[in-house]
């Protein structure tokens, strides 16, 4: 399978004022990869750190960390980072727009290697067992059999609490909350953008009994593992 582990933290984030000439913009790329996803990843339980931009879809970034399990998310150890800020964080995090985290366990996935495009949406589903048993039987399977297709992974957000920390309260608002995610990774924008049009309609996840369809397609930036983390540790 093309995750790792059975825990994924999704996160959805504008950066404001928009535009990518901003400083806050530049200021929040930079961050991002030379200093969270590598703190984040080093937490342990943490596997891999992925973030995408918006081709279309709002809010503008994507990123998402595969784990152990979705009880990495709530570890003492995930936690003291969450309430222990850095100062590039507090400045970077202060800029946050739009923001939506959410715990998931991995409900079905299927695939191989990571896709340099995706297409994440999110859904509510009233019959979660009716969708989830549909997505693992058919909706999968067929996603992944389709030209250019790498991966797809249906994920069950964890909703029933939120918790708040020292790096929350710098958002100053709470986080919104995904109750299922669908992810397909594909090489190509274009393939995902036919697969909008015909197994993946918005028409076609409604008659699974989706409701309440939000998507957006997103170009790969940065990717970073456990497992590239450690060598570079070893080889200073």
């Amino acid at each position: 399978m093309a995750l790792i582990g059975t825990g994924v933290l999704a996160i959805w984030n504008g950066i404001a004022p928009n535009g990518t000439n901003s400083g806050a913009e530049a200021d929040f790329l930079a961050w991002h990869m030379r200093e969270h996803i590598p703190e984040r990843v080093a937490v342990p339980g943490f596997l891999r750190g992925r973030r995408y931009v918006a081709a279309d879809g709002h809010p503008q970034y994507f990123n998402f960390y595969e784990a152990d399990t979705a009880d990495v998310f709530t570890s003492p150890a995930y936690l003291a980072r969450l309430n222990d800020p850095t100062p590039w964080t507090r400045r970077v995090v202060a800029h946050f727009t739009d923001t939506s985290r959410t715990p998931c366990d991995v409900a079905a996935t299927r695939g191989l290697g990571e896709g340099s495009w995706i297409e994440a949406i999110r859904l509510e589903l009233p019959n979660s067992d009716r969708f989830a048993a549909a997505a693992e039987r058919e909706l999968l399977p067929a996603l992944c059999a389709a030209p250019g297709i790498v991966a797809a992974h249906l994920l069950r957000g964890r909703t029933e609490t939120r918790t708040v920390t020292a790096e929350t309260k710098l958002r100053g608002q709470p986080d919104q909350l995904a109750g299922w995610i669908l992810l397909v990774e594909a090489v190509d924008a274009a393939m995902l953008r036919d697969l909008r049009a015909r197994k993946l309609t918005d028409a076609a996840l409604q008659a699974l009994g989706a409701q309440g369809i939000e998507r957006g397609l997103y170009a790969l930036q940065f990717s970073l593992s456990r497992a590239e983390l450690d060598r570079a540790a070893a080889s200073t």
